[in-house]
């Protein structure tokens, strides 16, 4: 049987976009240091872990989701409804913040498990799939909410998670580190990560190999509904409250992360240590901006231009030498 090559075509190679993305990281903290107020300090640093947290998570979960060859849009939209969820079941409900928050998680993957019976099932399209839960997930923390209603003044324990720090760091760095390292170990050091890398690249060689393509894709599904239930739990520990709009805009975040840390957008090749640092990256852009006394827009407008950047960057270089390979050049 022929071997499949280890990379999709035009995607990275190797660890040398991982070090122009650490070069630009780097800038960007030198640039912001000189022309930022208070950039440079301890508080500002942990202010970018904090913040980012939820982010990271999301990008974190569409790492492998976007190694099959898929794409998850509603991830943004399930961190609100999750939100709303932990909420109503905490105040309306009267549970405990950590019952509230197990079956916050369970929800989450039911949610997830939604795309990925679409998806890895039915086989429809995981980009309008995902752009129909988008909408479904946001409507229906709308209409849970009324889109009015705000769930606050949690219990002090339960903030603890996202405001306060441990041995000094934020209380959620911990925590994301966790889920870091072991989505590191799925993608690099375990068959799943491989199974993923495969079925990105050749979804029909990898089923001809004997791999159970379906059941691969509908883990990434369900496993990023988790997370985007926990990066829910986080975010309203941070902010100390919990309404339907949470979250929106996190699914271009999250994917921008991914993308500009060097996974291919067609599948087959990536890194977890890429995608944190293109986290890194967006985290230092938004902060850094907000220290410049920058409006918010330019973070969008400067965000869109990463990813645009990103996807052209990795195809580029193929096009190019495609284009030198023609007769007449």
């Amino acid at each position: 049987m022929k071997q499949l090559p280890p990379t999709a075509p035009g995607a990275p190679r190797g660890g040398r976009h991982e070090l122009i993305l650490l070069a630009l990281v780097l800038l960007e903290w030198g640039y912001f240091c000189a022309v930022g107020r208070n950039f440079a300090t301890r508080d500002s640093t942990f202010d970018i872990l904090r913040h980012s947290a939820e982010i990271g998570l999301l990008a974190l979960a569409m790492t492998p989701v976007i190694l099959t060859g898929g794409i998850d849009l509603s991830v943004g939209s399930l961190l609100g409804l999750c939100a709303i969820v932990f909420g109503k079941l905490w105040r309306d409900a009267g549970l405990s913040p950590a019952v509230a928050a197990a079956i916050t998680l369970a929800v989450g993957a039911l949610a997830g498990g939604v795309n990925a019976g679409l998806i890895a099932w039915l086989r429809l399209p995981p980009l309008i799939v995902t752009l129909g839960t988008y909408s479904l997930f946001r409507g229906l923390a709308e209409a849970v909410t009324h889109g009015v209603d705000t769930f606050t003044n949690f219990p002090p324990g339960f903030l603890f998670l996202g405001q306060e720090r441990v041995l000094g760091i934020p209380a959620q760095a911990p925590l994301f580190a966790l889920v870091a390292a072991g989505v590191w170990v799925l993608v690099h050091r375990t068959t799943y990560g491989r199974a993923w890398r495969a079925i990105g690249f050749a979804p029909e060689g990898a089923r001809y190999a004997g791999l159970p393509v379906g059941r691969r894709v509908a883990q990434v599904y369900l496993f990023a509904g988790l997370v985007s239930a926990l990066a829910a739990i986080l975010y309203t520990a941070r902010l100390g409250q919990a309404k339907a709009d949470a979250g929106t805009g996190y699914e271009l975040f999250a994917i921008t992360a991914v993308v500009l840390g060097g996974t291919s957008i067609f599948g087959g090749s990536g890194s977890v240590h890429g995608t944190l640092l293109g986290v890194i990256a967006i985290a230092v852009l938004n902060s850094g901006l907000v220290h410049a006394m920058q409006p918010r827009e330019v973070a969008g407008m400067l965000t869109g231009l990463l990813l645009l950047a990103a996807l052209a960057g990795s195809l580029l270089p193929a096009k190019l030498r495609a284009w030198g390979r023609r007769p007449g050049n």
